[in-house]
């Protein structure tokens, strides 16, 4: 009996307080410990809100009628949990080059990429597939990364995202990416030009562990094409 009196006497303050209207308009700071402020204020579009995110102050802005901010910041609460600290995330891609030629350059295929390439010549029926080269690097989630390989005749691979991101259902978010091949060329009198070919698009979502064909870019004609496969997954 105590106890319930005591509980209702705390009570007595909020009960007390003066009713706020649902309707009006707020401003809020919500500060997160462990989750990406940039994915929960993805995950917030329909909630009604403006809102803005600072990944460095680690903190999201909401503003709107006080009954959506109220409920956006509750959903803040659920997302914020230590589950949800930046982990880092292994990308490695595979340069895979396709020929019509008998003698291709590159390694064979390797049997973890069997399967890929197997469907990939369903639909792109070249004679020869060889390994050209594997880049592999870690990234902080939220964070850009780059890195770049050497092949014989003075070859440069090249593979860079302006961020990776883990998402919600074991997707990785990657934006910005680029990778690929950069091959000297003689221009004449011992004048060297570059030819630059490769792979690059704005936004890329791949499902943890998948390999996933990133796309396509011809070779020095029609007969020869660079493929880009690409692994994101967590760092154990």
């Amino acid at each position: 009996m105590k106890r319930l009196i005591l509980l209702v006497v705390l009570a007595l303050p909020v009960l007390a307080q003066p009713n706020l209207d649902p309707n009006e308009r707020i401003q809020k700071l919500v500060t997160l410990k462990y989750a990406d402020p940039q994915t929960v204020q993805n995950l917030l579009a329909d909630f009604g809100v403006d809102r803005r995110s600072d990944n460095n102050l680690k903190v999201i802005a909401l503003s709107g009628r006080r009954a959506n901010v109220m409920t956006a910041e509750e959903a803040i609460k659920q997302l914020d949990v230590p589950s949800a600290a930046h982990k880092d995330i292994d990308l490695t891609v595979y340069f895979v080059v396709a020929s019509d030629q008998t003698n291709s350059d590159g390694s064979p295929i390797p049997a973890d990429l069997q399967s890929t390439v197997a469907t990939l010549k369903t639909t792109f029926p070249f004679k020869n597939y060889a390994l050209l080269d594997a880049l592999s690097l870690r990234s902080r989630s939220g964070v850009g990364a780059d890195t770049s390989g050497v092949l014989s005749g003075n070859r440069v691979t090249q593979f860079r995202v302006s961020s990776a991101t883990m998402e919600p259902d074991s997707m990785i978010r990657l934006d910005r990416l680029h990778a690929g091949l950069r091959t000297p060329v003689s221009a004449g009198e011992g004048k060297i030009t570059y030819m630059d070919t490769g792979i690059s698009t704005d936004v890329v979502d791949v499902r943890e562990g998948q390999k996933l064909v990133v796309g396509r870019s011809s070779v020095n004609g029609p007969d020869r094409a660079l493929f880009l496969v690409l692994i994101a997954k967590p760092a154990e």
